[in-house]
């Protein structure tokens, strides 16, 4: 069916280290409190653990607590609910993005660029495919943290009409989220969200939020620096065809082919 409005939560956490039933607590206290006509809701990279370089700590399986919950959860609510965790598969670790229907059904995507400075690559196996999820008529492209810094993997090559960032970006650098947030959307002519954590983790790292959601043409939809909480917007596939009709700079793009 299509749907011209996507309704959008994104959910700005202080995670709990390495307590997956503490953060599906918390996250059910937000969960309560999102708007009634809510069609997706965003949470934060790793949101049951932090990012952590202790997978062995954390890791579920995909018929998991964590995978179950969230079914329960998007069917309780009638709404998408996405983010990552950590997963075991194979007898691999993944950073994973997965995309809850309401119909219980699972869009997943690994991270393909793990933060290597932190170690992630040595603990986490990388993902080598981009993924495309369709929900309500629109095209999603998921990201991971990291992955915002590589503009050639997210290219819109795929026309997709949004891409989703969920991350642990630290304090230090906030600043370059702020910028490469904004750019992946003027750059691909597509809705730009990004998720990302608040708080300190259990390495003393410090963030501070700055989730956002920006328009095709890079303004800010909705942001916040604050702390903790539930940031709602609506996105408007008429008008993102409009500005693409507009100004239809994606035609004129690059073509290329990933290896």
């Amino acid at each position: 069916m299509e749907k011209d409005i996507l309704n959008v939560s994104l959910l700005q956490l202080d995670l709990i280290w390495e307590n997956t039933q503490a953060n599906r607590e918390k996250c059910e206290q937000y969960f309560k409190q999102l708007p009634k006509d809510c069609d997706l809701v965003v949470l934060p990279e790793m949101f049951t653990s932090g990012f952590t370089m202790s997978p062995e700590n954390v890791a579920e399986t995909m018929d998991g607590e964590t995978i179950q919950w969230l079914k329960k959860w998007a069917l309780q609510l009638d709404a998408a609910i996405c983010g990552s965790l950590v997963v075991i598969e194979n007898g691999m670790y993944y950073n994973r993005f997965v995309f809850v229907k309401p119909n219980g059904s699972v869009a997943l995507y690994n991270k393909r660029h793990t933060f290597n400075m932190a170690g992630e690559g040595e603990k986490y196996e990388a993902g080598t495919k981009q993924t495309i999820i369709k929900y309500k008529s629109w095209s999603i492209f998921p990201q991971v943290c990291y992955d915002l810094r590589f503009p050639v993997f997210a290219r819109n090559t795929m026309e997709y009409d949004l891409v989703i960032y969920v991350a642990n970006w630290p304090k230090t650098r906030v600043a370059a989220w702020d910028t490469l947030l904004q750019a992946r959307a003027i750059e691909n002519m597509s809705y730009s969200i990004g998720v990302n954590r608040v708080g300190t983790d259990g390495n003393n790292l410090e963030y501070v939020g700055h989730s956002a959601v920006y328009n095709a043409l890079g303004s800010t939809q909705i942001k916040n620096q604050i702390g903790e909480g539930i940031l709602s917007t609506s996105l408007s596939k008429t008008h993102l065809k409009k500005t693409r009709q507009k100004l239809p700079f994606l035609e004129d793009k690059d073509r290329f082919t990933l290896l």
